[in-house]
């Protein structure tokens, strides 16, 4: 009796790992929200995504692209303007994105960025890409972040005439605060659930969903209209 109990078990757990599996990697990267009024679906990619399908990307259902541009006072993303002129051939809308390191003066990192991604009218706001995942191994004092972060922010809002979107991820905002008080919209991350702080702009549902065109996982974004 014992050993069939162990078997049944066995076979219980066994049958829910399996699907488990089929959730994880065969249903939920490609599920997404359904959208409300004045919503629709987009991605964020980078050379991590290497060569992209446009076409197929846009046959997806996608609208959107914010495209990684550049991190740092020097470094510009491989694949940026091949990404850059894709969306744009298929008619997606598109927007760049800074990554914002704590190893480098937040002046030179606005020029780099406006080198590479110089005001366009017809582009989505620019984002700055606060996150301490992937970042520089420095930590500076809270208040000298702050003043090459305002430093970036003020030379790219003159040249684009325009307010940044600010995508502020948990472990930045855990040491260095910046969503209390800020009077930007937010490009919001929260997993599969929608975000609560009105503020948001752009919600990013995922970092592993599926879109054809595109080899392996990509992160999955709404945006919403409105100011």
């Amino acid at each position: 009796m014992r050993r069939r109990i162990i078997v049944t078990v066995s076979v219980v757990v066994v049958a829910a790992f399996g699907l488990g599996a089929v959730l994880w990697f065969g249903i939920i990267p490609h599920w997404r929200p359904a959208l409300e009024h004045g919503e629709r679906y987009g991605i964020d990619v980078s050379a991590h995504q290497g060569e992209i399908d446009w076409d197929a990307v846009a046959g997806d259902g996608i609208e959107f692209a914010y495209i990684k541009a550049t991190e740092g006072q020097g470094w510009v993303d491989d694949w940026f303007e091949e990404n850059w002129a894709g969306a744009g051939r298929v008619g997606l809308d598109r927007g760049a994105y800074h990554f914002f390191t704590l190893c480098a003066p937040g002046a030179a990192q606005a020029e780099n960025f406006l080198a590479v991604a110089p005001p366009d009218d017809d582009a989505l706001p620019p984002v700055i890409d606060l996150e301490l995942t992937g970042n520089c191994s420095e930590r500076p004092p809270a208040d000298a972040v702050a003043a090459e972060v305002d430093a970036f922010v003020e030379r790219v809002e003159t040249a684009w005439g325009r307010d940044l979107l600010f995508y502020v991820r948990p472990d930045w905002d855990d040491l260095y605060p910046v969503r209390d008080g800020l009077d930007r919209r937010l490009w919001d991350y929260r997993f599969f659930r929608r975000p609560t702080d009105e503020r948001w702009h752009v919600w990013q549902v995922n970092t592993f969903a599926r879109v054809d065109g595109i080899d392996g996982p990509v992160d999955l974004d709404i945006m919403r209209d409105g100011d």
